[in-house]
């Protein structure tokens, strides 16, 4: 599987990242054998969180075998010192390693969120502690908003930022741009999430893929041509949802990364219909 750099960081890794989410409400057999099949195909990138269930538990020994091979990503939703610091303890141990390459502020939303992760005794101290003590060795961001990632940039000299980007997302929904742009101005790595992100729920409707509260692209020519136009637009890698299916059909897409034909769009603009994109500025 191809492979890119992360910003400045010199790492390298695969273009489909392996979601933690994948190993939640698994067995300890079943993690080991989804993360055993992701080093055989290819896959280096692994990117998981305390809040996707008990996910830390099933990757950290599931992972262990492979640990010096891998890059290892690990967020928090804490915004306080303290609160960030005990969480990166607490992930560090179920991870069963002593360091992640990538420790990042999950979520950044609200002004809230920004003030007190940035403030005084706020998450950002017990991040560029980490980073001195050897406990992370990359510091970077996921956000879910215009405002909450520009100013996050604006603040501290970030590694890499998260953030949702596919082409409904952002040629629909008029989300993301402005933040790609400041991203790639400053040199981070882009990483993205909802690579394959089709539409929001509607009211009532049953969920098939149950670890997703949108609707993924789940048709194996739609999920290529969406991941082949997130992958064109600076992006070095993407995690995938949280189903071993959907997360294999990204693997079999990676294999031709051309970029799309603007016929190959409008079917993924069809695809959407009348529906919003999962997010909209």
């Amino acid at each position: 599987m191809e492979q890119r750099t992360l910003g400045k960081t010199g790492a390298k890794l695969s273009v489909i990242g392996f979601g933690g989410i994948l190993c939640t409400d698994t067995t300890p057999q079943e993690s080991a054998k989804l993360v055993s099949e992701a080093i055989d195909l290819g896959v280096n990138y692994f990117d998981v969180a305390p809040s996707y269930g008990n996910a830390e538990e099933r990757l950290g020994p599931a992972l262990e075998p492979y640990r010096d091979k891998v890059f290892l990503a690990c967020k928090t939703g804490k915004r306080d010192k303290a609160g960030a610091a005990a969480e990166l303890r607490a992930s560090l141990g179920r991870l069963k390693t002593d360091h992640v390459d990538l420790y990042q502020m999950h979520s950044l939303t609200s002004d809230d969120d920004v003030a007190r992760a940035f403030g005084p005794d706020g998450a950002l101290e017990a991040f560029v502690e980490a980073r001195q003590a050897g406990l992370v060795r990359h510091l970077g961001f996921s956000a879910h908003s215009h405002k909450a990632a520009l100013a996050a940039m604006a603040r501290f000299d970030f590694d890499s930022i998260l953030f949702p980007t596919n082409y409904l997302i952002a040629t629909l929904g008029g989300f993301g741009p402005p933040v790609f742009a400041e991203a790639h101005r400053r040199g981070l790595g882009h990483l993205a999430l909802k690579t394959l992100g089709l539409r929001q729920m509607t009211n009532g409707e049953v969920k098939r893929w149950t670890k997703c509260w949108y609707q993924p692209l789940d048709d194996p020519e739609l999920v290529g041509i969406s991941l082949r136009w997130t992958l064109s637009q600076g992006v070095t890698a993407g995690p995938t949802p949280g189903h071993p299916e959907l997360f294999r059909l990204a693997v079999a897409a990676a294999a031709n990364l051309s970029l799309p034909s603007d016929e190959e769009l409008g079917r993924l603009r069809a695809a959407l219909g009348e529906h919003t994109p999962v997010f909209k500025a």
